[in-house]
C-alpha cells in the first residue's frame, strides 16, 4: 500500500509540473509557513507529510525567487536527502520527477539546472547507501551526461533571479556519479566525455562563475578511480585541445579566444590539483595534462 501510495503522489505531482511556478508555494503552505520550515531546519516528524513536501518542494525549483527556490527547495531536498528519511521507493519516484522537469519547458532557465543540482544529491543517495538497480545507474548516468552536453544556457548569477548555473549543476551530477564505486570504466568514460564538451564548448562562452573548476573535479575524481593509463589521458588532452578549432582563428575571433580561456582555466585547476596531490590515477594524468598546456596558444 505504501509503494502505491507514493505511486500515485508521484503521477499527481508529476501532472502538477504543467504548472510549476504557480504550485510554489504549495496550495497548503504559504512563503512564511516555508520560511518557517527552513528556519526549524527542516525537522518534518511525520514521514508521510515529508514525502509529500518533498515533491512539493520539486514544484519549486522553478521558481523564480531565489530565496524560494535555492534557500528552501534545494536546501531542503539537500537536508532531507542527506539524512536517509527516503525508503528508495521514495528516492525512485522524486528521481521520475526530476527527471521530467529535465524535459520539461523551461521558461525562466531555472528548472532545469536546479533539477540537475537535486539530481547530483540523488546520486550521492546512492553511493552513500546503494539501492539503483544496475539498469538504473546506467540511466543515470545517460541522463546526467546528456543533460550536461545539453546546456546551452550559459547564464551563472544574476542580481535578481540568482543562480542558474546549469554547467557547474550538471557538473556537480557527474562528480557525484563519478564517486560512486560502481560505475564501471564505460560508464565514467561517458561522463568524461560529457565533461569535455562544455569545458571548452563550441559556442565559445567565457565562464567567469567557477564552472571550469566545477567541471575539473569529475575528472579529478574519474582519474582517482585508476581505469585509465596515461596513454588514454594523453589521448583525452589532445582531444580537448582540439575543441579550440581552427589555428587561422587564434587571437582574432572571439568565440576562439573564449575557448582558449575555458580550455586554459580547466587544464591549470587540474594541474594544480595532480602536482600537489599524490594519487597514482590522477598522476596518469600528468603527462599529457602537461604537454596541453605547453601548446596551449
Amino acid at each position: 500500500m505504501r509503494t502505491l501510495r507514493i505511486a500515485a503522489l508521484a503521477a499527481a505531482t508529476l501532472c502538477a509540473s504543467q504548472a510549476a511556478a504557480a504550485a510554489c508555494p504549495p496550495p497548503d503552505r504559504d512563503a512564511a509557513a516555508l520560511i518557517a520550515l527552513k528556519t526549524a531546519d527542516f525537522e518534518m516528524a511525520d514521514a508521510a507529510a515529508r514525502e509529500t513536501m518533498a515533491f512539493a518542494l520539486i514544484d519549486c525549483l522553478a521558481s523564480p525567487d531565489p530565496a524560494m527556490r535555492d534557500g528552501i527547495a534545494y536546501e531542503g531536498l539537500q537536508r532531507w536527502l542527506r539524512a536517509k528519511v527516503f525508503s528508495p521507493e521514495t528516492l525512485r519516484a522524486l528521481r521520475t520527477r526530476l527527471f521530467a522537469q529535465l524535459d520539461a519547458p523551461d521558461p525562466d532557465g531555472v528548472a532545469r539546472p536546479f533539477a540537475a543540482l537535486v539530481l547530483s544529491e540523488l546520486a550521492r543517495t546512492d553511493r552513500i547507501a546503494p539501492w539503483m538497480r544496475l539498469d538504473e545507474r546506467e540511466a543515470m548516468v545517460e541522463r546526467a551526461a546528456s543533460y550536461l552536453e545539453s546546456v546551452r544556457d550559459y547564464r551563472g548569477y544574476d542580481a535578481e533571479v540568482g543562480w542558474r548555473h546549469g554547467v557547474a549543476h550538471g557538473a556537480d551530477w557527474a562528480m557525484q556519479l563519478a564517486l560512486n564505486p560502481a560505475l564501471d570504466r564505460a560508464q565514467l568514460d561517458r561522463l568524461r566525455q560529457a565533461v569535455a564538451i562544455q569545458a571548452v564548448p563550441a559556442a565559445g562562452h567565457a565562464y567567469v562563475f567557477g564552472e571550469s573548476e566545477r567541471l575539473a573535479r569529475p575528472l579529478l575524481f574519474i582519474a582517482k578511480r585508476d581505469l585509465h593509463d596515461e596513454a588514454d589521458w594523453s589521448a583525452w588532452f589532445a582531444a580537448l585541445s582540439a575543441r579550440l578549432g581552427d589555428p587561422a582563428l587564434a587571437w582574432k575571433d572571439a568565440g576562439w579566444l573564449a575557448r582558449r580561456h575555458d580550455l586554459a582555466a580547466v587544464l591549470q585547476m587540474l594541474y594544480l590539483q595532480v602536482d600537489l596531490g599524490d594519487d597514482p590515477g590522477m598522476a596518469k594524468m600528468k603527462p599529457g595534462l602537461v604537454a596541453a598546456l605547453k601548446a596551449l596558444p
